[in-house]
């Protein structure tokens, strides 16, 4: 038995991409919204079973690690989140790198040696690592048009990952996968897919109504952004903070969304000129985590919103 587990945003479902575009095979997809982080607890593998999982952090995910490297599975780890303490077993194969520049798809190319890497520049484009995308690129020779294309393709891949449940993304991250898996050319997916056509237009909807929203904070080092408790402000929020990270580069920025039952969502770009601070922040709050340019709170209580915004500039304002 063979089983997938990948973070359902643009990095999760390219670093799969790749891997099965090499190694074709049929698996047991486990994924969910990009927040859904605690996958491998979903997966009921026995001795002998094959495990791949892609983009979502160790820390948050050791116990059922142990229990599926206990009961004989054996588990290849592709990651770029803080890992916690990573394990040494004969059954594990980790290759996790937590570079700012670095994001999943990016180390799964170097695996495969680049036999797919157009997929990778998109999912590094997703990710908001545009200057490693158009590094990683050069080997492509592309034109600055088709760039352009991989970036629109990545970006929309990932909003698709945002959202509190399924329900609010235009599509399951499995059923985008396998939309995506007959693809061997980008392009091509650009060219005839209509989930793509679907999710751009999504996204300049969700972003046109993003960008109305004036900041509740702002100071020198960085923007504090509120968005209501609304469909399209769950899928959008974190693309939107990836879109005022690359507009004011010397920012650190943050996007609460509002939550139906009451809290908030939070997503934290640190400047793109830094690349760091934002796992120091978010680690502060219960259900907090992420990477140094990127992290983000699953729930921030009301009560918890002045350390937040206090905790938020005393970081970055040392930083």
């Amino acid at each position: 038995m063979q089983f997938d587990v990948f973070n359902g945003d643009a990095d999760g479902i390219c670093a799969l991409h790749q891997l099965r575009l090499a190694e074709p095979g049929d698996s047991e997809l486990v994924t969910g919204p990009k927040r859904d982080i605690s996958l491998l607890k979903r997966v009921k593998a026995q001795a002998g079973d094959r495990v791949t999982v892609l983009d979502i952090a160790l820390s948050k995910n050791r116990d059922a690690l142990d229990r599926l490297l206990e009961v004989g599975a054996h588990v290849r780890y592709f990651d770029h989140h803080q890992p916690g303490d990573i394990p040494a077993h004969p059954n594990f194969e980790p290759h996790i790198d937590t570079d700012a520049n670095v994001c999943t798809s990016l180390l799964v190319n170097r695996y495969l040696q680049s036999r797919h890497l157009a997929w990778a520049v998109t999912a590094a484009f997703g990710d908001n690592l545009a200057d490693a995308a158009r590094q990683a690129a050069v080997p492509l020779n592309l034109s600055a048009d088709q760039l352009a294309q991989l970036q629109s393709l990545g970006e929309c891949l990932n909003y698709n990952g945002y959202g509190e449940t399924l329900d609010d993304l235009f599509f399951d991250p499995a059923d985008l996968y396998r939309q995506l898996r007959p693809f061997a050319d980008p392009f091509a997916f650009i060219a005839e897919s209509p989930a793509y056509q679907t999710l751009k237009a999504g996204y300049q909807e969700d972003m046109a109504r993003a960008v109305a929203v004036s900041a509740t904070e702002t100071r020198a080092s960085g923007r504090i952004f509120m968005l209501p408790a609304e469909k399209w402000a769950r899928r959008i929020s974190g693309v939107f903070g990836n879109q005022l990270a690359v507009e004011s580069p010397a920012q650190a920025h943050a996007v609460l969304t509002a939550k139906p039952g009451g809290g908030y969502v939070v997503s934290v770009r640190a400047p793109l000129i830094a690349k760091s601070g934002a796992d120091e922040l978010c680690c502060q709050f219960e259900t907090g985590g992420g990477r140094k340019g990127a992290a983000g709170i699953n729930h921030l209580p009301e009560s918890e919103l002045g350390r937040f915004i206090a905790t938020f500039f005393a970081v970055f304002t040392r930083s």
